[in-house]
């Protein structure tokens, strides 16, 4: 028998959530219920008001499934978490090894940035915007990097570069989404609050595949460890924004499927509506299902799974097994 591939649920309305046996359902204000096979599920976002109790969570624990909230606004507030399976103290050991020597979390710094960089100019590329003086300045900026001695100085040119690239997407996209600088505490308009919101989802997307390796989440390279965030996951989350979250972006203002009618204003902090959050999470969901071709492992392998893939090869780089060579997109 073929087992069905499991999927993310969202849950946009207010209502709650509950089960019976091995059913998950979803009951909106009206008492009307969908119902879930729980194996199906990996993931459950509640954007909603959401009731919910501690036998529906301990069910949860159970069949190793996550839930992420985010509050009106749709803005990611934290996630329940599963008691870690896989555990391992040796991996975490080693993880924070390569945090303490000063050469070895630069080495994995660099990589991130270096990754980054990679399918920023890749994006720039593929949308003809490849002869922008912003682009040419990334360019140059890109062969800075591994001249860097330190963290800080990877962290400073990873700015730079940032900057460059926040300017060539603006040339990308038309007009009326056109922005004047990154700002996301809060988002001050249409397409700050989008790349907010596509990069949050790529955050709960990497947490999910860090959670189900023995990676420890707090213990990251590029950016510092700290106890209100899992930086790990924003460690590897870098080298999927150009090349998933922004990539989708772009497709969705330039095909008119996200407009300003869906986003909102609320003193002067720009979010997506519950119709825009629909719209961008049901692409996300799609385009992350689609597979490219591994040159490596000679199989279809999905977004998701090339996640997963930078887990297991970070896990071999710290345990000295095979060097890490983040992933630069060949297709």
């Amino acid at each position: 028998m073929v087992k069905k591939m499991q999927r993310d649920l969202f849950m946009f309305s207010n209502g709650r959530v509950q089960r019976k046996d091995n059913t998950i359902y979803i009951v909106n204000e009206e008492g009307k219920k969908r119902a879930v096979p729980v194996e199906q599920i990996e993931n459950i976002h509640l954007f909603g008001e959401i009731d919910l109790n501690t036998s529906f969570l301990n069910f949860m624990g159970q069949r190793e499934v996550a839930l992420h909230f985010y509050n009106y606004y749709g803005f990611y507030t934290g996630s329940f978490y599963p008691r870690e399976q896989k555990i391992s103290g040796f991996v975490t050991v080693k993880q924070s090894e390569h945090y303490l020597h000063k050469e070895k979390r630069l080495e994995l710094a660099k990589a991130f940035v270096s990754a980054s960089t990679f399918h920023m100019i890749r994006l720039c590329r593929k949308k003809k915007n490849v002869q922008s003086e912003y682009v040419k300045e990334i360019q140059k900026l890109y062969k800075d990097i591994e001249q860097a001695t330190t963290v800080q100085q990877v962290m400073g040119t990873e700015g730079m570069i940032r900057q460059n690239y926040y300017r060539a997407l603006n040339e990308m996209i038309p007009e009326e989404f056109c922005f004047e600088e990154r700002n996301k505490r809060p988002p001050r308009d249409p397409f700050n609050a989008l790349i907010s919101f596509g990069n949050t989802m790529m955050y709960t997307a990497v947490l999910g595949e860090v959670y189900k390796t023995q990676l420890n989440p707090t213990v990251s390279y590029l950016h510092e460890p700290s106890q209100r965030r899992f930086s790990l996951c924003l460690d590897i989350a870098e080298i999927f924004k150009p090349l998933f979250v922004d990539a989708l972006l772009l497709a969705l203002v330039n095909k008119k499927q996200i407009k300003s009618q869906h986003f909102e204003d609320h003193e002067g902090m720009v979010y997506l509506n519950e119709e825009g959050r629909k719209i961008v999470i049901a692409e996300f969901d799609e385009k992350f299902k689609t597979t490219v071709r591994h040159r490596k492992l000679n199989r279809n392998v999905s977004y998701r799974n090339l996640i997963r893939l930078e887990c297991y090869k970070l896990i071999k780089h710290v345990i000295n097994d095979t060097k890490y060579e983040p992933l630069k997109a060949w297709w």
